[in-house]
């Protein structure tokens, strides 16, 4: 605990400091921001005296005690850090006139892609500016009508609907609660031809799917709960539960996870759709998993064990029989569909049916076909299958963007999928699986004209010569003179792919004449394994090389310049702004690390970040990690006497998936060591998590203080 004088020294804060739907009354004037300024005075953080030792060398870490975010302590400094972040918003002429434009934009019915369970099609709407979408459903040609209503579950619409899963024939749902962003989650029962809850909730569970046995019960997974963001051993350990209707919580009974052999950081349950087969995922980290397999028709019988090991990603696809079908990259590093017979499930058996080819594939399955969902240069291509890997056709799309969806039951005559790039809104389309037809579903309504604006890939030169792709997108008529405020988004880890989507809240960037430019980084999935490794431990830095020679293309191209250009990014993407502008804090004029993982000598102490090791490698593992990981870790490379851009982070109270100490001790040294004008600010959303479920009026809010913020500090005085 720190002293009633440091308690009241946190105390202290000091700050001296309409929709345009018409594209044309939308551009920005640019002005230089006054020199005669009043620089923004920062709260004083306390300096403690904590010194660690990795491997002979000594490591201070004085905002250890911020790490503590349940303690009066901190949220005095939340509370003041917040007073001094909007006392500076507030003094941005044009932040309320953002605002009104977000929440025009985002004032339109947005309608999902339908699903079908037992007699009833249910799709997601919003009205416009819910908090949360509504779950309705309708039988046949009937009327909708409400389902879930999560709106009803709050009144500032904190609490949300994470997920819903159905059972087989449809006649129960188990659906997930979160509270104020937390990944932590409440499962809720109901009988869906009633709508009344059944039996008790069940409580803490966390990365978690549900996968149900008939109507009989579920699987479902979680840990035992730590006390605040304090890792235990326990909190390592996940656990396989399966949850019988009408009996307790204190009753299911441990699947898997419950001894130390059995030990993992994720688990997970499929569940054929016959149900007759178990399929039990388990993984040590976020990338590779083993798989066993039980016959459920067989009570006695045990898991066997299909991967024994975690050196590749596999998953189940579907079943006939004992045929299964499963997707994996093993052998395969863009990945391949495969068939074996369950008696014998290992890897020498299997046959393929849908092979690798040079894309990166993933799978769905509808209407008693497979649609492959290629990957070309972060771009979908479609196929479809029959189930023994027969192709039927290509789906031709409307433009280059991204598709998804593609689900359904095997009885259904159509699925629906979805369409959309960076600057056209979504549109959902009905596909005839016999005849190929598709046929427009439901068109955005929302008030943006996508033909005023163009989006172009272009491929550029890493560092060592690895060409890079990146899409950028703007007005028509760009003059590339190097003025345009330019966001420059990335992220660069985990396998994960950006693919071309549209969003509102981009969409008044490109309305305010700001640049978006999306650079699929090393790190991500975007061209399969090979590409994720390229940017895992020892070669992280292949990720910050490939931002940093994305920003130099656009800054060449004169599509901006180091003082118009912003560096963004959430979560990864919060450790890749960190680690690019501590490293070329001259080549961005504004910085926006979200709910960042920006100390990476300690990101594994924490309760979810354990897992990831496989990306990022740990500071315990041996003394070539640690200095590796010290080398680039935000946190500890903060240099006092230099100018580092203008520097909003921004984070949740409630993020316990990446912690908000990470962003309060990267803010904390920014402050103490920050040289020159730009401000460096910490906005912190209380009732907040790390994104997800975040409510529409919260997300209008805090759009509008990140746009104000870069625009003001690009020098725009008016827009």
């Amino acid at each position: 605990m720190l002293s009633g004088a440091i308690l009241s020294s946190v105390l202290l804060s000091g700050c001296n400091v309409t929709d345009e739907s018409s594209d044309a009354k939308s551009a920005v004037k640019k002005v230089a921001v006054s020199e005669n300024y009043t620089p923004v005075v920062y709260p004083p953080t306390v300096k403690g005296d904590v010194v660690d030792n990795y491997f002979g060398t000594d490591v201070a870490d004085p905002y250890r005690w911020l790490e503590d975010d349940m303690s009066a302590e901190t949220a005095l400094w939340v509370k003041a850090q917040n007073k001094t972040t909007y006392s500076y918003l507030d003094s941005i002429p044009y932040r309320a006139k953002i605002e009104k434009q977000l929440g025009e934009l985002l004032d339109y019915e947005k309608v999902g892609m339908p699903f079908v369970e037992g007699d009833y099609t249910y799709f997601y709407k919003n009205d416009g500016l819910q908090n949360q979408s509504v779950l309705y459903r309708k039988k046949g040609d009937g009327e909708a009508e409400v389902f879930l209503d999560p709106n009803s579950f709050s009144e500032d619409g904190t609490v949300s609907m994470s997920s819903i899963v159905f059972s087989e024939d449809g006649s129960y749902a188990v659906y997930l609660i979160s509270e104020g962003g937390s990944d932590w989650r409440k499962a809720k029962i109901i009988n869906t031809k009633t709508k009344k809850l059944v039996g008790n909730d069940l409580v803490d569970l966390k990365f978690s799917g549900i996968s149900w046995v008939g109507n009989s019960g579920f699987y479902y997974s979680s840990y035992d709960k730590p006390k605040g963001s304090e890792l235990s051993a326990k909190t390592d350990q996940h656990k396989l539960y399966f949850h019988t209707l009408g009996t307790s919580q204190a009753a299911d009974k441990l699947v898997y996870g419950g001894t130390e052999a059995e030990k993992h950081r994720y688990v997970g349950a499929s569940v054929t759709s016959d149900g007759r087969y178990l399929l039990v995922s388990a993984s040590v980290s976020t990338y590779g998993n083993k798989l066993l397999i039980k016959d459920l028709s067989r009570p006695n019988s045990k898991l066997k064990s299909v991967v024994d090991d975690t050196n590749s990603d596999i998953g189940l696809l579907a079943n006939k029989g004992k045929s299964i079908l499963l997707l994996t990259d093993r052998d395969a590093p863009n990945k391949r569909v495969v068939k074996v017979d369950a008696n014998n499930p290992s890897p020498e058996n299997w046959v393929d049916v849908i092979p690798e080819t040079e894309n990166v594939l993933s799978v769905s399955k509808g209407g008693g076909y497979i649609f492959a969902r290629y990957m070309k240069d972060a771009t979908s291509l479609i196929q479809q299958f029959d189930l023994k890997g027969n192709k039927v056709r290509d789906i031709a799309l409307p433009e280059v963007g991204s598709a998804g969806g593609f689900y359904g039951k095997d009885n259904q005559s159509k699925v629906y999928y979805s369409f959309s790039n960076y600057k056209t809104p979504r549109t959902i389309f009905s596909l005839d699986g016999k005849s190929g037809k598709s046929e427009v579903y439901n068109k955005s309504a929302v008030k943006f004209n996508s033909d005023n604006y163009e989006s172009k890939q272009v491929f550029y030169t890493s560092k060592d010569g690895t060409k890079v792709p990146m899409i950028i997108t703007h007005k028509k008529g760009l003059k590339l003179d190097g003025s345009n405020p330019t966001i420059l988004y990335g992220y660069g880890g985990f396998n994960v792919s950006l693919q071309p989507g549209f969003s509102s809240t981009r969409a008044a960037w490109l309305q305010l004449g700001g640049v978006y430019a999306v650079a699929n980084l090393r790190g991500g999935g975007e061209y399969g394994k090979k590409w994720h490794d390229a940017g895992t431990q020892m070669q992280k830095q292949n990720v910050f090389d490939d931002f940093i020679g994305a920003a130099e293309y656009l800054i060449e191209s004169k599509i901006t310049s180091s003082e118009k250009l912003a560096a963004m990014g959430g979560s990864n993407g919060g450790l890749l702004v960190g680690a690019v502008m501590t490293q070329r804090p001259e080549l961005f004029k504004v910085a926006l690390p979200a709910v960042g993982v920006l100390d990476m000598l300690r990101y594994h102490t924490f309760t979810a970040g354990a897992g990831w090791a496989y990306d990022y490698g740990r500071s315990d593992d041996n003394a070539e990690m640690f200095n590796y990981l010290l080398g680039y870790s935000p946190v500890h490379n903060v240099k006092k006497g230099v100018e580092y851009p203008a520097t909003m982070v921004t984070t949740g109270d409630h993020d316990d998936r990446v912690v908000p100490a990470h962003s309060f001790k990267f803010a904390a040294e920014l402050q103490a060591k920050q040289a020159g004008k730009n401000p460096v600010l910490i906005r912190i959303e209380t009732d907040a998590g790390h994104g997800a479920g975040t409510p529409v009026s919260k997300t209008i809010k805090q759009y509008a203080d990140i746009f104000g913020f870069t625009l003001y500090n690009m020098g725009v005085k008016e827009i």
